[in-house]
């Protein structure tokens, strides 16, 4: 899809400069590095701000009214985005989570580390749900895996941010989203499969009616349980370009608890498979829309299966 107009933090940080007055809207927070960020600036309500982050290939189009944060390390002497999400605070879950498997990123330096479960330190509290998990028969689910993010410690630890967790069925969670997960983990790890690998995911949650409920937090927080769950993929190896969608049912999957031994052309199920262009349209989201035109327009509208699984 074409990229989305919004207003760029250089043009706000002018008008700040200038002492334009503006009205509070605590949605539009949003964090970027410490030496650029706005410290007590206030925005128009249903401004979306901008930041050097939506410029990135994997970051999609934003929805207004929801929270942008980004995550980084210092890794190898620079700074490195670990993945950055965008939350939703009236559903309480995130709206999409995205990373990049790189160079910096691909490494298997670490294990997972000890999982410190914790609300987001970067959103506001009155986003925080509370680190307790979602009761039966659900799983703190990752978005962002930490078997994604091995690359170094804090990197790791940030996975276990509560922005980036979804309740999640126990059986889902895995064996069944987990092999997917794996599946990717293994292209992003390999070097001689792509230069970079761009990955979105997440539990869908712009429609109503395909939410499974809500979970109650004892803060009196509500959580929204997704009916499904997606993947929205992209391959860069030398100039060549490749995408690839998957829309999957949050279910029990019990009939998979041998799942790791299922080929994985017959885990991945047809219709589960397909292009871009089609799972914006039943997630709402505008993927990879920093993209040139031609490009975007060629790699979201395809997709080979037998490239990816």
């Amino acid at each position: 899809m074409k990229r989305l107009n919004r207003n760029t933090w250089l043009a706000g940080l002018v008008a700040l400069a200038l002492g334009a007055t503006f009205t509070a809207c605590q949605n539009d927070y949003y964090e970027m590095p410490s030496d650029i960020r706005w410290r007590g600036a206030e925005v128009a309500e249903g401004t979306i701000l901008s930041t050097p982050f939506d410029e990135r290939i994997e970051v999609p189009a934003r929805k207004e009214g929801n929270t942008f944060v980004a995550h980084t390390v210092q890794y190898d002497g620079h700074e490195v985005m670990n993945f950055c999400v965008e939350f939703d605070p009236v559903k309480m879950h995130s709206r999409w989570v995205a990373f990049r498997f790189d160079g910096d990123t691909r490494p298997r330096n670490v294990n997972r580390s000890d999982e410190p479960f914790q609300d987001d330190p970067k959103l506001p509290e009155s986003m925080h749900m509370g680190a307790q998990t979602f009761g039966w028969p659900y799983n703190r689910g990752h978005l962002v895996a930490s078997y994604d993010r091995l690359f170094c410690q804090e990197a790791n630890e940030q996975t276990f941010y509560m922005s980036n967790m979804s309740p999640q069925i126990s059986s889902f969670n895995s064996p069944y989203w987990g092999k997917l997960e794996r599946i990717v983990q293994n292209h992003g790890r390999n070097s001689s499969f792509a230069d970079t690998l761009y990955v979105v995911k997440g539990g869908a949650i712009d429609n109503d009616n395909d939410l499974l409920g809500y979970c109650s937090r004892t803060n009196g927080k509500r959580v929204a349980i997704p009916g499904h769950y997606f993947m929205a993929l992209l391959r860069v190896k030398g100039t060549t370009y490749n995408a690839i969608a998957f829309w999957i049912e949050h279910n029990d999957y019990v009939e998979y608890s041998d799942v790791n031994d299922i080929p994985n052309s017959t885990f991945v199920e047809r219709q589960q498979v397909m292009t871009v262009d089609a799972l914006e349209i039943l997630t709402g989201i505008d993927f990879f829309h920093n993209l040139p035109d031609d490009i975007e327009t060629k790699v979201e509208s395809e997709y080979s299966q037998s490239l990816w699984l």
